[in-house]
Parts: structure tokens; C-alpha cells; sequence
């Protein structure tokens, strides 16, 4: 008899992202490290040594249920498996809930185990703060193991509220592509279970028997995110029907296949319109599509020091109009002390 549903969905779901990590772990392995400098093998007695991926484990349910699936596939795999927890100290005892989920991991057999303490600052809200320091802990920490990869328990639920956070905001259609099924520098990140609902987690860890911490902030009406959980997506099904969730997921997929293919028209239009000083010519802008002139605005002013989680859809529109609205307005200051103004015929995008 084979493993609850569950299980087996989390576990075939893990086992996917492991031989896609194996299969680009393979390949940056045989790449000639030095362009013109010929490859040479690893000799027998000195193979690389296998691949380490972590699990990024809060004690959740979804975490709970992807360290168990990597702990069951990696070994079948040569795969090395590793967990990290990362400690907010934004609630009383989370220390000793950090402490319980090594103790957890550790009976799962995953190592190397570290937990994480990180000091959560105020740019950008609660939320994103939070989110920042944790992504900068998880950095450090598969810097220092070599890490292949380091898993994330997002699931289709998590991509359906990420969507309409994007779509409340009207940051354009990058926002709603929520998140990638790979991201980070190099492929670090990657999410398996964007396809599977949190209660197919969730249920996963109760046949299993594994022990699973609810986070109080996820009930806490003072996060949008948990408004959104608890009260927004409840009211959408109410109102439309059952599947709003799963159309959700599927119109981040639709929506990131569509960014993709702008931002690589973006790319490849960018060199086109800049003059042979550098600098972005409005009127050869003027003639690109609205979507494809957007994105090389917005990407020369993050070039320019612009954050770009601070830099908005209503910046980039108000920078725009330089180019397709030019009635001699004066500069524009975006986040980060960057100017854009228009310069004889010239959009100039630079520090103040």
C-alpha cells in the first residue's frame, strides 16, 4: 500500500525540483569555468562532493511537509539535505519555537540544521521588512554551506494571495506574475509546491503525524495578508464561485510568461534608443509600445540607484509622460534621491 495521497503529492512534487536541481548542478559542473581555458575533470579519487539543498522551515504546515518530502527524496537522489529556521524575534518565545523546529528537523534527519536569528527593520512595512531579512538570512546561509538550492513552502493559495496584493497595488502585470517557481541569484530559490492548496500541506502533516506550529501573525487582521486570507479571498469565493484560487495561480503563470517575453523585448530594444553617448533618446522611446518603453525606463532608474521595491507604477508613469507628454515640466523625483528630466530631446535618469 503506498503513502497517503498527500504525501505522495508533496513528495512527487519535491522530487521534480530535486532533478531539476541535479540536472543544473550537472551542467554548471561541466562548464568551462574560464572563457578560452579547456575543462578538466574531476579525477576519480576527487569527485565533486554531492549537491546540499536546504529547506527554509518556519514550523508551519507547508514548511513541516516539504522538509519531510526532502528528507524522504534526497537520499534516494545523492542529494544532501539541510534545513534552516530563521528567527524573527518579532514575538515572545520565538526563540524556543526556533529551538523546537531544529529539535523537529534533527528527527527528520536533515543536516546541516541552523537556526537564525535576524533584526527585522521598518523600511517598507512589517511584512516586507520581515520578508528582507529573512531572504538576506537565507542568502548568508546557503553561501556559507554552498548550498544548490534552498526550498520555500509557498503554495497555490500563497501565489493566489501574492496576486491580488499585485493587483491592489496596480504595479502592472510583473505584480501579478506573483511568485516564480525559481528565483533568487542563480536559481537559488525554488518553490514546488506553487500547484498544491495549503490543505493538501497541511494534511500531509497529520497523516504523517508531524507536529505543526501555526504562526499567530497569520490570523492577525493588523497584516493585509492575513486580512486578505482570513476575509478577501473567503468573500471572492462567496461571490464567485469555488476555483477562484486556482484561476488566481493560473493567471500568475499567464501573466509571468507575458512579462518574461516584455522584459526580453525590453532588453534587446534598450541599446536602440540610446545615443552614442549612452543616454536614452525620448523620441526613438516614443516609438516603442507603452509596455516595452516603460520597462527600459524603469530599469535606468534603478540603474540609477531607484530601490526597485520602492519604485511604483505611478513613478514610472510620471516619467513617461517626459517622453509623450513633453510640455517643458521640470524634473521628477523618484525613490532613492534619483532625478529624470528631459534634456534636449534626451531622457536623463541620475543621482540628485
Amino acid at each position: 500500500m503506498g503513502p497517503h495521497p498527500a504525501v505522495a503529492a508533496i513528495r512527487l512534487a519535491v522530487r521534480r525540483v530535486l532533478h531539476d536541481v541535479l540536472t543544473d548542478v550537472a551542467t554548471r559542473r561541466t562548464l568551462t569555468p574560464h572563457p578560452g581555458t579547456p575543462h578538466v575533470p574531476h579525477p576519480p579519487h576527487e569527485q565533486p562532493p554531492p549537491p546540499l539543498v536546504l529547506v527554509a522551515c518556519s514550523g508551519g504546515a507547508d514548511s513541516m511537509a516539504l522538509a519531510s518530502a526532502l528528507a524522504f527524496e534526497a537520499p534516494k537522489l545523492g542529494i544532501r539535505a539541510g534545513a534552516v529556521t530563521v528567527d524573527h524575534g518579532l514575538q515572545p518565545g520565538s526563540d524556543l519555537r526556533a529551538a523546537e523546529v531544529v529539535t523537529r528537523m534533527t528527527a527528520l534527519g536533515l543536516d546541516p540544521i541552523e537556526s537564525l536569528v535576524v533584526h527585522v527593520g521598518r523600511d517598507g512595512g512589517p511584512e516586507a521588512a520581515a520578508r528582507d531579512a529573512r531572504y538576506a538570512a537565507l542568502d548568508d546561509a546557503a553561501e556559507r554551506h554552498d548550498a544548490a538550492a534552498v526550498l520555500l513552502g509557498h503554495t497555490r493559495d500563497d501565489q493566489a494571495e501574492t496576486v491580488l496584493l499585485g493587483l491592489a497595488r496596480g504595479s502592472g502585470i510583473r505584480s501579478l506574475s506573483g511568485m516564480a517557481a525559481v528565483s533568487g541569484a542563480g536559481g537559488r530559490y525554488r518553490r514546488p509546491f506553487l500547484h498544491l492548496d495549503r490543505q493538501t500541506a497541511r494534511k500531509a502533516c497529520m497523516v504523517q503525524s508531524l507536529p505543526v506550529w501555526d504562526d499567530p501573525h497569520n490570523a492577525d487582521p493588523a497584516y493585509t495578508r492575513s486580512r486578505l486570507r482570513h476575509e478577501g479571498l473567503p468573500a471572492l469565493e462567496k461571490a464567485l464561485g469555488k476555483g477562484v484560487v486556482e484561476a488566481l495561480a493560473r493567471t500568475a503563470q499567464l501573466s509571468r510568461d507575458d512579462a518574461d517575453a516584455l522584459d526580453a523585448w525590453a532588453a534587446q530594444a534598450e541599446s536602440s534608443v540610446r545615443d552614442a553617448g549612452g543616454l536614452l533618446e525620448c523620441a526613438k522611446l516614443y516609438a516603442l509600445p507603452p509596455a516595452v518603453r516603460r520597462r527600459i525606463v524603469r530599469r535606468a532608474a534603478i540603474e540609477a540607484g531607484a530601490p526597485a521595491g520602492a519604485l511604483f507604477a505611478r513613478h514610472i508613469e510620471e516619467v513617461d509622460r517626459l517622453i509623450t507628454g513633453w510640455r517643458g515640466q521640470g524634473a521628477i523625483n523618484l525613490p532613492g534621491k534619483v532625478v529624470a528630466q528631459r534634456q534636449g530631446g534626451r531622457l536623463v535618469i541620475r543621482q540628485g
